[in-house]
């Protein structure tokens, strides 16, 4: 807890006064242009991979950046998603996996889950995307589950009715990403593989 005081204490000194004109906008306005949906895992920060300042982004972080298909219910990921799109009216969406995911390692490598219910019941939203790598024939790695992961969310994401709404209207796309971290590479899902 020190770092993160000491980090706060630091924000508030150095980086809050240099950035003063842009919080001073912030504090009136929410636009970004982009949502990023993205893991939990603390090794992918949406902001730092792509360079963006606050306010540029709004962001939704699910273990194995999962989006689940929409249901009607009282939903977190579902309100969140309706809200960039519906109100703050995002351009573009990115669902972004990564290198070394430990909820898509758990499902290619079946990891026992029986003492983590909640997160075994959560990554059953990627049962599409471990069917998508078994397609490839053999057990999937953790790499091609990551990726085919990526795709199924994306198949996922567009059947919250707001996103099929703008889809629809052209006023939104929809990017797949793949970031590895050891080298920092984003490497881009083939167009052709995103939802119509």
């Amino acid at each position: 807890m020190h770092d993160l005081a000491a980090g706060v204490a630091q924000f508030q000194r150095t980086v809050f006064p240099a950035k003063t004109p842009l919080f001073t906008r912030l504090a009136g306005t929410h636009q970004p242009t982009a949502l990023f949906i993205g893991c939990s895992d603390a090794r992918v920060v949406p902001e730092l991979i792509t360079q963006s300042e606050p306010g540029d982004l709004f962001v939704i972080r699910t273990a194995g950046n999962i989006v689940p298909a929409y249901s009607p219910g009282s939903d977190g990921v579902a309100a969140s998603i309706e809200y960039a799109v519906a109100a703050l009216r995002v351009t573009d969406i990115v669902v972004c996996g990564h290198s070394a995911c430990g909820a898509m390692t758990a499902l290619a490598e079946h990891h026992d889950l029986t003492t983590a219910p909640a997160v075994a019941g959560w990554l059953r939203h990627a049962d599409a995307a471990r069917a998508r790598a078994a397609m490839s024939g053999g057990p999937a790695s953790v790499d091609a589950l990551v990726r085919a992961n990526v795709h199924a969310q994306l198949a996922n994401l567009a059947t919250h009715p707001a996103v099929a709404a703008a889809l629809a209207d052209h006023a939104l796309t929809l990017h797949g990403w793949i970031y590895d971290i050891g080298s920092g590479a984003v490497d881009e899902v083939a167009p052709a593989a995103l939802p119509a």
